[in-house]
């Protein structure tokens, strides 16, 4: 199992966790993982970052598909990589949700199925330099000759030499996405994953497999799941912690009728629950909806308490089908303590 850090994306104020992310480093850490929501943004943290590291892999978890066209992507990622000396760099992607994307970006929500397809495609066609870039996608065209065009448009190869395998990870949760994950894919960031997941997820993953061809299996595909770890002697503490977040995310971070994180928690068993954490928080009843995430909720998909507690419960993430596992925590013990358990060293 390697190890990944999660810093995610700022608060109102950005604090990039500098010495944390080189204790990884030090640690044996594989990678360090930034996020953007309608803040600060995925990718300029991993420039600074890369200037403070030597070794650790530079990841995006996630850089939202409508915050940037397919070549702005690819040539942030490129750029980074070639700063950081080639080699650490990972495209992690993701739609978000349509308030966001609509909301915020003045984006159409679209077909977000065939929009990964055409994004991924085109950036790998940047980054292997193999002639002038075109693509007619079902939801992305290059040269653009839709409405507005001058009709003057000329496909383009990047004047960067990029490296050509610069890999790129999907974030997605559902049935039809995650075929595609493993279809297209070098890595995956799976939302909602937890010990005992992959049973769900398999076929998916098979059948994606079966449509890329060539014998891909899942050694073709990293799994990259994501854990919270908080170390605490007071475990009931510890979860009560991180449960706003659960309220959040479950509760307002999407629509009442298209909320990614919580259509993963009535998946999991926990439907009752999250009606009722949504219903409070879109009420603006926050303290109310924090209160109704369920311990076992937490618990499930997290790691937290004493040392031992925490080794003894990452045995079930170890055989869980993910090869890598991203931290959540800002505790430099929670790295030490989860160093210990993967055996980095």
């Amino acid at each position: 199992m390697k190890l990944g850090l999660a810093i995610g994306y700022s608060g109102a104020h950005l604090d990039i966790p500098v010495k944390l992310v080189q204790c990884a480093e030090e640690l044996g850490y594989d990678s360090v993982w930034t996020a953007e929501a309608y803040g600060s943004d995925a990718v300029t943290p991993l420039a600074f970052l890369a200037a403070h590291t030597s070794r650790i892999k530079l990841g995006t978890g996630i850089m939202q598909l409508a915050a940037r066209t397919p070549a702005n992507a690819a040539m942030s990622a490129a750029t980074v990589d070639a700063m950081a000396g080639g080699g650490r760099f990972i495209v992690g992607l993701g739609v978000s949700g349509p308030q966001i994307v609509e909301g915020w970006y003045g984006q159409p929500w679209g077909r977000p199925y065939y929009r990964i397809r055409d994004y991924v495609e085109i950036m790998r066609k940047i980054f292997r330099r193999e002639g002038p870039v075109t693509h007619d996608g079902r939801e992305i065209h290059l040269p653009y000759k839709g409405e507005g065009s001058a009709g003057l448009a000329k496909p383009l190869k990047s004047i960067l030499h990029m490296n050509p395998d610069i890999p790129i990870y999907l974030a997605t949760g559902s049935e039809s996405t995650v075929k595609l994950t493993a279809e297209i894919a070098d890595g995956w960031l799976p939302m909602g994953f937890m010990p005992g997941a992959m049973e769900e997820y398999r076929p998916w993953l098979d059948e994606g497999f079966r449509r890329a061809g060539k014998g891909k299996s899942l050694k073709d595909l990293a799994i990259h799941a994501a854990v919270h770890v908080e170390v605490d002697n007071d475990v009931a503490g510890a979860l009560a912690r991180l449960k706003p977040e659960v309220a959040l995310y479950v509760g307002g971070m999407g629509h009442s009728t298209k909320n990614f994180h919580n259509d993963i928690m009535v998946r999991r068993g926990f439907g009752d629950a999250a009606k009722r954490i949504q219903e409070l928080y879109l009420a603006k009843r926050k303290d109310e909806a924090i209160a109704a995430v369920p311990d076992e909720w937490v618990d499930m998909k997290s790691l937290v308490g004493p040392p031992a507690r925490i080794r003894e419960r990452y045995r079930a993430w170890e055989g869980s089908g993910a090869d890598s596992l991203t931290v959540r925590s800002h505790q430099p013990e929670a790295l030490e303590v989860m160093a210990q358990a993967v055996r980095l060293n």
